[in-house]
């Protein structure tokens, strides 16, 4: 394969990995990940260098245009950057030692139970849920537009949320994934926010997360100018016109398409990782 071709061939994957991660709000780079290692053989560490960056990008291309809908909670997402950050740094100086094949089995178990979590829609009793002292005094709580209009919601579990933010910061720096998984998940099953407002805070988010562990990452040798550049310029692109789509997109639709992906890498990244192919 010449370079010309291997270019391009992975800025198209880049593409509908941005896609994919505008969507369901994890970024890319979790479906960027294990595609790069997978099918293109780039060693894992500068996969995830790669991916860091262009999650980074993502989070600029997508972030800006769902908080411009009004749908994005900025106080939320600047109030749990706290925790991701400081995580971040963690996983990052974490992954710098860690074996190639350890990072595949943690990334393929993460993403297996991320599936099983997002399957599970919330009931009826929990979207209208009466405010928490907590995320009222921090003033956390917010309104988004609906397919039905207007709809407001009340944050719950602060403290759990936090504290799970923590972890997938640490994720994020260990994974290159941005986190965006599991703080989906952390803010749609522990603190009850509707599925489009943790999506798209998510997207809001990720681009700190990222930076945060990148830096080391690029300090150690692992970001490729020539890997990132169709990596970043892919990614970019699709996530603008997943935006687009997210906006008028069903709940349950986003749910699905979100489980699927994350449940098929997850096996892939599992059997990478067992047989020692990573």
């Amino acid at each position: 394969m010449t370079i010309l071709i291997f270019t391009a061939a992975v800025a198209c994957v880049s593409l509908a990995a941005g896609l994919l991660g505008a969507l369901t709000g994890l970024g890319g780079g979790v479906v960027l990940v294990p595609l790069l290692t997978i099918l293109f053989h780039v060693d894992i560490r500068y996969a995830i260098g790669a991916s860091l960056v262009s999650v980074i990008a993502t989070s600029s291309g997508a972030a800006a245009a769902y908080v411009k809908e009004g749908i994005s909670n900025i106080r939320i997402g600047m109030f749990l950057e706290i925790a991701t950050t400081l995580g971040a740094l963690l996983g990052a100086f974490l992954a710098t030692w860690m074996p190639t094949r350890a990072i595949a089995l943690i990334f393929g178990i993460v993403l297996l139970y991320s599936a099983y979590l997002s399957r599970k829609p919330r009931p009826e009793a929990q979207r209208n849920l009466p405010p928490n002292e907590l995320a009222t005094r921090l003033r956390l709580n917010g309104s988004f537009p609906d397919l039905e209009g207007q709809r407001t919601y009340n944050v719950q579990n602060v403290p759990t949320g936090f504290g799970l933010m923590f972890g997938a910061g640490t994720l994020s720096g260990l994974l290159g994934i941005g986190s965006g998984a599991v703080k989906v998940l952390a803010m749609d099953q522990a603190m009850r926010i509707p599925f489009k407002v943790s999506t798209t805070t998510s997207n809001f988010m990720i681009g700190v997360t990222a930076a945060a562990s990148a830096g080391v990452y690029l300090s150690r040798g692992y970001i490729d100018p020539g890997l990132a550049m169709p990596v970043m310029l892919g990614v970019l692109a699709g996530s603008l016109v997943g935006t687009r789509i997210l906006v008028k997109a069903e709940t349950k639709s986003l749910r699905l398409v979100f489980s699927i992906v994350i449940l098929v890498l997850g096996l892939q990244m599992l059997y990478q990782g067992l047989m020692g192919k990573i």
